[in-house]
């Protein structure tokens, strides 16, 4: 029952996060944000860094998407039980919501690696007898409600996340917030460390910000001014009360409305962005402070398709906690690889065909695109020209799509019924199918099972990325907008291949649909066809180059390296 207590024997790194995707029994996330943390988390118990990682139980998860036969899409709750997972915590906290008392509570889950690496996760849950029916529900539904909800979220994360460690006597060396979501710990941090006002001149240096900050790593993955959670101060002086007096929170947070990721900026000693790109962004948006750039990565042993796993394990042994070796992959033959390759391809086109009803070709070239359905990652580019998609790609090529869309994101929406009415315009003539309910255990058949991974958003609003990741660690060469992760990974020709112009001093009012829409099918047409039916040996070339030159590296055992000497230990 005191199992847990041996992860407080020795100071840990508290990871903060609003959601984190472990597997699909836990569907405690909505999309990238989450899965990285999970993979995060899986590469810190391979690792053995002493973490510990913090976030909200999401009862109701996120949702299960449904699309309706108009082509919109339908939300319902996809509930789970954390009484049924993990083990109730025997510390409760408290945090003060409106002027009432809620009761908090921590779920324990842990992440076990076959390196024998551990690490525990607590889930924060405000569903507990005594608590107000509404306080219930806080933490029920990932991203539900209306700001001052969100707001609640965000209080129970950050400033009860930091309670329920200290409760259960964590010692932490340092907090690092996934996000500007968990930002409220630091005005916890400013309370518990804050010097006695006899011992300062005056009422400001009683609170101690530099040992705040010393304390505090932050990661921004919104690369776009309006993308950054914002609360007017009248809901939060009405939610929150005065933690910190008024004219400090302005100080540290934004003189009009609290800026999470502002706070943060202002409390932590180490900042950084996603992907090198992405680092310089942020400079612009919020210039004088120092921002790094940290790629992010994926979790090589979670995202290898069982086929590549068979490969890698044969030809590479020890590449799952030492990604590193798959820069050997030219010692895997030509033959196997592609082996691999139809495997998965294979799998997918089972799954296609038992969830769909279509039956794809297993020789035709498949590309595929699945992320969360936003307006700015455009999905239906490829439909810009139907009849040039006709004549360039009429029984040359094969299409997946999958994705949700927020469920207040009307625009997103509109676009999942964009893509499913041109997949009905194109029947009989190009085969595609919409896959629903995109999810990690989808994700796991539908990227590795593609010949070709498409990626074209409107830059540069692409943070980083880890899809295209995943791809090149199955051999799926990347076809992407030079934006987020894929700048760093692309070499033309040689790992995949670019759509549109170079990414120059990229602005955000920059929309080049026509110019990338025109590129993608010049390249399809005259690049991508042409190698995969007429040089086999050349395709696999590339596939090979996808997995040793960009799945080598882009990988979070290399990022959480990076995370432990240029932040963890400053």
């Amino acid at each position: 029952m005191n199992e847990w207590k041996r992860f407080t024997r020795e100071p840990k790194i508290a990871y903060f996060s609003m959601e984190i995707g472990l597997s699909n029994e836990i569907p405690t996330y909505s999309g990238g944000l989450g899965v990285l943390a999970g993979d995060t988390i899986k590469s810190a118990a391979d690792l053995k860094l002493p973490m510990v990682a913090v976030t909200l139980a999401s009862r109701q998860g996120y949702f299960r998407q449904e699309i309706d036969p108009n082509g919109w899409q339908r939300e319902h709750p996809r509930q789970w039980r954390p009484e049924e997972l993990t083990e109730r915590l025997p510390a409760k906290i408290l945090v003060t919501l409106e002027e009432r008392d809620v009761k908090v509570q921590a779920w324990l889950y842990c992440v076990k690696s076959p390196t024998g690496g551990e690490v525990p996760v607590l889930f924060l849950d405000t569903d507990i007898p005594g608590n107000d029916e509404q306080d219930r529900r806080i933490t029920d539904q990932l991203y539900g409600g209306d700001s001052a909800c969100r707001f609640k979220q965000e209080i129970v994360l950050g400033i009860g996340g930091a309670r329920i460690l200290e409760a259960l006597r964590f010692t932490i060396r340092k907090y690092h917030m996934n996000e500007g979501h968990a930002s409220l710990l630091t005005l916890e941090l400013l309370n518990r460390y804050r010097r006695p006002l006899e011992d300062t001149w005056d009422e400001r240096a009683s609170w101690d910000t530099r040992r705040v900050m010393d304390q505090c790593v932050f990661t921004t993955h919104t690369p776009v001014e309006a993308g950054h959670d914002r609360f007017p101060y009248p809901l939060v002086q009405k939610t929150l009360g005065e933690i910190v007096p008024l004219t400090l929170l302005q100080e540290l947070g934004g003189k009009e409305e609290l800026n999470m990721t502002l706070l943060a900026l202002n409390l932590s000693r180490y900042v950084n962005g996603v992907a090198k790109k992405h680092g310089e962004i942020s400079k612009a948006l919020f210039p004088g402070f120092e921002i790094h750039a940290i790629t992010n990565g994926i979790h090589p042993f979670t995202w290898a398709s069982l086929y590549f796993m068979d490969v890698y394990d044969r030809y590479l042994p020890g590449w799952a906690n030492e990604p590193e070796l798959l820069v050997r992959v030219d010692n895997i033959p030509d033959g196997e690889i592609w082996e691999a390759h139809c495997g998965a391809k294979a799998y997918l086109f089972q799954y296609i065909a038992e969830t769909t009803g279509e039956v794809f070709d297993p020789e035709v070239l498949t590309i595929g695109f699945a992320r969360r359905a936003a307006a700015y990652k455009r999905g239906d580019m490829i439909f810009s020209d139907l009849q040039r998609l006709l004549h360039i790609a009429q029984g040359k090529v094969q299409l997946v799509f999958g994705g949700k869309a927020h469920p207040k994101d009307t625009e997103g929406k509109e676009m999942i019924q964009h893509i499913l009415q041109e997949i009905h315009a194109l029947k009989g003539k190009i085969k595609a199918v919409y896959l629903e309910n995109y999810n990690i255990d989808v994700a796991s058949r539908l990227i590795p099972g593609v010949d070709l991974w498409l990626n074209n958003p409107l830059r540069p609003l692409e943070a980083s990325g880890t899809s295209g990741m995943k791809a090149a660690l199955n051999g799926v060469p990347n076809f992407s907008v030079l934006d987020g992760w894929w700048i760093e990974g692309h070499i033309e020709g040689v790992t995949g291949w670019s759509i549109g112009p170079p990414p120059a001093d990229s602005i955000l009012s920059e929309n080049r649909g026509e110019e990338d829409a025109d590129d993608l099918y010049k390249k399809l047409e005259s690049v991508i066809l042409p190698l995969y039916y007429q040089d086999r040996p050349g395709w696999i070339r590339v596939m090979k180059n996808a997995i040793g030159k960009n799945a080598y590296y882009f990988n979070t055992h290399v990022m959480m390296r990076r995370y432990v000497t240029e932040a963890y230990l400053r």
